[in-house]
């Protein structure tokens, strides 16, 4: 039991020991804990003051590489759209030129067509001209080779000069 019920005497050192312990540490140990505290307080302090202004910066980073992103993609755009532009551009360029040397062939081609066209149908005349003279002086000879017919063709020319 005399573990239950403790002596007067125990109680007595040990309160003594227990504030002689308390006014040690209070005299040498107390100040400096308490000031090592307050500094882990503010260190503490200051690594979330530091870590919220990290955040912020890393927000405003993101923002910002959101705006950088936004406005590289709407410059892409504008790259690509121009690039379109001018491609339609030469196409419709190379199109109308070509459309107007097709053209230009194509009216030279009925130039040359009109040209032949003409040069046989002037060597066709010419042709039908000299197998006209040709057919022309092989009746005329047969048609003179007798004198009555020489008089009686002399007289009709006379008479056709005279009533006109």
């Amino acid at each position: 039991m005399e573990l239950i019920q403790p002596g007067l005497g125990l109680i007595f050192w040990m309160t003594l020991s227990f504030l002689a312990v308390f006014f040690i540490l209070r005299k040498y140990a107390w100040k400096p804990i308490l000031k090592m505290l307050r500094e882990r307080e503010e260190s503490i302090d200051k690594a979330l003051h530091a870590a919220d202004q990290a955040k912020l910066e890393m927000e405003q980073l993101k923002f910002d590489n959101e705006i950088l992103l936004r406005e590289a993609k709407n410059e892409r755009d504008a790259i690509l759209n121009e690039a379109r532009k001018i491609r339609d551009k030469i196409f419709e360029e190379a199109r109308m030129k070509a459309n107007e040397d097709a053209q230009r062939i194509i009216e030279n081609a009925r130039d040359r067509i009109e040209n032949e066209k003409m040069a046989a149908i002037v060597e066709l005349k010419n042709q039908i001209a000299l197998l006209s003279i040709e057919i022309a002086e092989k009746l005329i000879r047969e048609e003179l080779s007798h004198d009555k017919k020489q008089e009686g063709l002399i007289k009709k020319m006379l008479d056709e000069i005279k009533s006109n």
